[in-house]
């Protein structure tokens, strides 16, 4: 090319799944398509009602201008109402709460907006690979802490207080957990605000799989003095089965959420009216729609299960979030080794856990962002590869 890329591109690197797409490409060209058990986008309907919304506001001429970088009041309004009563947690609609395209961008602007570079950043291990990344492209320096199984996948708050941290500015949290699927409690988010204020870190919880196999919704803004130090981070993708439509929101207090609009304003210019206008609707759902979603996702993960047990992977049964996490046997080099053995032998790609830092390196992780009928033809095909392998007496061992 005929100028050199900017040093912060040089600290990041294609994703994971963009690499692994393309070999699952190239594998399809084959004749057998790969079943892909790795990227969790859902795969069903949003509700009809936004869709219907949609359509309606599309076709209103006046609908098709520049719209104000804050979002309109009703979606901020709708958000508002949201929190309340799912969440229990009031936010002043008009100075603490800002709709994104996707809770993915506001990890991005919560970077731009307050990372200087050689800030510090404490990410967790496993954790969002988006997380760091950001960092690095603020030209922060990331600090990772440990998540483990023998601790729930909490952070362990002994070792916090014994790390430096001096120069820490931000810590990113992500409760129920991706990719372990841990649920946060509230004495974790009290421990949270507690050490944010004790140290003068905003900490940053990501919270998109709040409603997904999980019976209570909470967030870390309902703990008393959490605005003082947290901001949340929100979304329509997996709850309403809107990924794609990239609309998410972040809420704090107010002077945070006046920065971030000052990097937003200056990317973009405001979001399509009627998403805003149909996303206003889906927000209004009621309880029978993450009863319902969730009676379907509870079936998933029982067949996801089921290729867990038959892989002699180790996992947990009540885990929440869309995802299934669990360590597989000593058998095995690694979670990548197994991966890559499903893939070669069974067509069926199931994601390694390496990919979400060190600590995962001995995990896989299933989506259940695929229909009953394609986990029930993934383990026919992984018990059928199993049968013709070398294994014996169904023991990897």
């Amino acid at each position: 090319m005929i100028i050199k890329p900017a040093n912060r591109t040089n600290c990041v690197s294609e994703y994971y799944f963009s690499r692994k797409l393309q070999e699952i490409e190239a594998m399809n060209r084959q004749g057998i398509p790969v079943i892909n058990l790795g990227i969790g986008a859902p795969d069903r309907m949003p509700p009809e009602e936004a869709i219907l919304a949609l359509i309606k506001e599309a076709r209103n001429p006046a609908n098709h201008a520049y719209q104000s970088y804050k979002g309109i009041a009703s979606l901020r309004e709708g958000f508002a109402d949201w929190y309340k009563k799912y969440y229990d947690v009031e936010l002043n609609p008009f100075t603490e709460i800002q709709p994104l395209a996707g809770s993915k961008e506001g990890i991005l602007l919560l970077s731009l907006a307050f990372l200087n570079r050689g800030d510090k950043v404490l990410v967790p291990n496993p954790g969002y690979p988006t997380y760091s990344s950001a960092s690095l492209l603020a030209e922060a320096e990331i600090i990772p802490y440990d998540l483990k199984e023998e601790n729930g996948w909490f952070p362990d708050f002994g070792q916090l207080e014994a790390m430096d941290l001096s120069g820490v500015k931000m810590m990113w949290t992500n409760y129920p957990n991706m990719p372990t699927g841990a649920r946060a409690d509230r004495q974790l988010y009290e421990r949270l605000v507690a050490f944010g204020l004790k140290h003068g870190i905003l900490i940053c919880n990501d919270n998109p799989y709040s409603f997904i196999l999980n019976e209570e919704q909470l967030s870390i803004l309902s703990v008393p003095g959490a605005k003082e130090c947290c901001v949340e981070l929100n979304s329509l993708s997996k709850a309403h089965n809107m990924s794609g439509w990239r609309i998410g929101m972040i809420a704090g207090e107010a002077d945070i959420i006046a920065n971030v609009l000052k990097v937003k304003s200056n990317m973009d210019s405001g979001m399509f009216k009627p998403l805003q206008l149909a996303a206003t609707v889906a927000l209004s759902q009621g309880k029978d729609w993450y009863f319902q979603l969730n009676a379907e996702y509870r079936k998933r993960q029982r067949l996801a299960g089921e290729i867990f047990d038959l892989l002699e992977v180790k996992y947990d049964k009540n885990s929440g979030g869309m995802f299934l996490w669990g360590r597989v046997s000593d058998c095995w080099k690694n979670g990548e080794e197994l991966s890559d053995y499903i893939l070669q032998e069974a067509r069926v790609f199931i994601t390694p856990g390496f990919i979400f830092g060190s600590n995962g390196e001995h995990y896989i992780r299933i989506s259940l962002c695929a229909t009953q009928e394609v986990l029930s033809e993934a383990l026919n095909r992984i018990r059928k590869a199993l049968r013709l392998s070398p294994f014996k007496h169904g023991s990897f061992c």
